[in-house]
């Protein structure tokens, strides 16, 4: 048996998605333990590419059982639109499953995210405006309707009558605009209901009779952890938490029964949305980065700001997550860099600081520190051995774990299955 947690040590968009997916192979369930579809991940099986925001990418193998936990916040028509794509691929999803106790997102929430962050002009989060926030905002005050409340035929009407109430008044008496119809919404998710129903099942209640039984499981988290809800940086973070520690409240399992996390990050650093990135590239190195590495978001488009990898917020994540290993991305994007940069430190007000800080007005002031490695010009595209890849590259990634203080046991050197070199077998 082994429980593995896969989470991103950046500010999200590291990659996860392909790692998920290469280690599914060997994973016997798969469990999407938060977020919602403000996430997404992208990978790339034979040619063809899946773009996945609530299901586990462990369904583009038919025999994986797959999992959207109870810390997921759901959008059925988005969920539904995604089964729907799915088998225009000919990808099976009857072996999906979606806890009942999982929070639904109502088309009151997506307008509530709009309207506050135009309301908050410059001081905006930089949202996807999807509804995430609202929603569990909802479930923190205790409004929300979860997807045992929306597949009941007699408590949903009333739930949804009730919640309407409230957001209709808000949307009237504080941002001045139309409220929702009742029957629209009943119709339309009630439909959605039903399509999900057959799907719903105790996910908590599976995931522990799978661990009893010396099952191979592989938690996933979406986005960060710069972006989680405690230890991100706030306020410019999700709001749920993509820490390792979240799986378990996310899935409802013990932390006794995690053996080992993981941690992706890219062989650079990107971030999108607002708020201070001390490494940013704003020159041409930077471009050509976002160019070569396709930073433009999975659910929004968004090109992603790109910069040299982050020393300081390596160790960080180490240390929030308890990482065991780190899985390294797009090393081949740095290809043909003559030099390349790391930060080893900060220099926040002539002091030199190795923690990453508390604040925005601290991290806002902090300069990076680099270290300057030779580059390699070689194509490591085709590369499927540690050993093969060029020496400048493998002193790079030694230098990015020395810096981590955690060990690299995995390398993609491009978007495909089979484009990953293995150094420790994490199941």
């Amino acid at each position: 048996m082994s429980v593995v947690v896969l989470i991103g040590a950046q500010w999200g968009d590291e990659g996860k998605g392909k790692i998920t997916d290469f280690l599914a192979e060997k994973a016997d369930v798969v469990v999407r333990y938060q977020g919602g579809n403000n996430a997404g991940h992208t990978v790339v099986v034979d040619g063809v590419e899946f773009r996945l925001h609530l299901i586990p990418s462990g369904i583009l193998y038919p025999s994986k059982l797959c999992l959207i936990g109870n810390g997921v916040v759901i959008d059925p028509a988005v969920l539904i639109a995604e089964l729907e794509n799915l088998a225009k691929k000919n990808i099976n999803t009857e072996n999906l499953r979606i806890s009942h106790r999982a929070h639904i997102i109502f088309p009151y929430h997506q307008r509530l995210d709009l309207y506050e962050e135009e309301r908050k002009g410059a001081r905006k989060i930089g949202t996807t405006c999807r509804g995430i926030g609202p929603a569990y905002m909802d479930k923190a005050a205790r409004t929300g309707i979860r997807v045992a409340d929306l597949i009941d035929p007699e408590e949903f009407p009333v739930r949804l009558e009730y919640a309407l109430q409230e957001k209709n008044k808000l949307l009237n008496q504080v941002y001045g605009a139309e409220g929702f119809a009742y029957e629209e919404i009943l119709a339309a998710y009630s439909k959605y209901a039903k399509i999900l129903e057959p799907y719903v099942a105790d996910v908590s209640l599976i995931i522990n009779e799978a661990i009893a039984k010396g099952a191979h499981i592989l938690f996933e988290g979406a986005q960060g952890t710069l972006l989680d809800l405690d230890h991100g940086t706030y306020p410019y973070v999700t709001s749920s938490h993509p820490v390792a520690g979240a799986a378990c409240l996310g899935a409802g399992f013990g932390p006794t029964k995690i053996n080992r996390v993981i941690g992706v990050a890219k062989a650079y650093i990107t971030r999108v949305g607002e708020g201070p990135f001390p490494t940013e590239l704003k020159d041409d190195i930077g471009e050509q980065i976002r160019t070569r590495g396709h930073e433009f978001g999975t659910t929004t488009g968004r090109p992603r700001r790109c910069g040299w990898f982050d020393g300081v917020v390596a160790r960080y994540a180490a240390r929030i997550n308890g990482l065991d290993y780190l899985a390294i991305t797009k090393l081949d994007v740095l290809s043909g860099l003559e030099n390349v940069k790391v930060c080893t430190a900060y220099r926040y007000r002539g002091e030199l600081i190795t923690e990453f800080p508390a604040t925005l007005k601290a991290l806002a002031e902090c300069e990076p520190v680099y270290e300057e490695l030779p580059g390699w010009l070689e194509d490591i595209s085709e590369i499927r051995r540690y050993e093969d890849l060029p020496a400048n590259a493998k002193n790079y990634l030694e230098r990015l774990a020395e810096l981590a203080r955690v060990p690299v046991a995995m390398i993609s050197v491009g978007p495909s299955r089979e484009q990953t070199i293995v150094r420790q077998n994490v199941f």
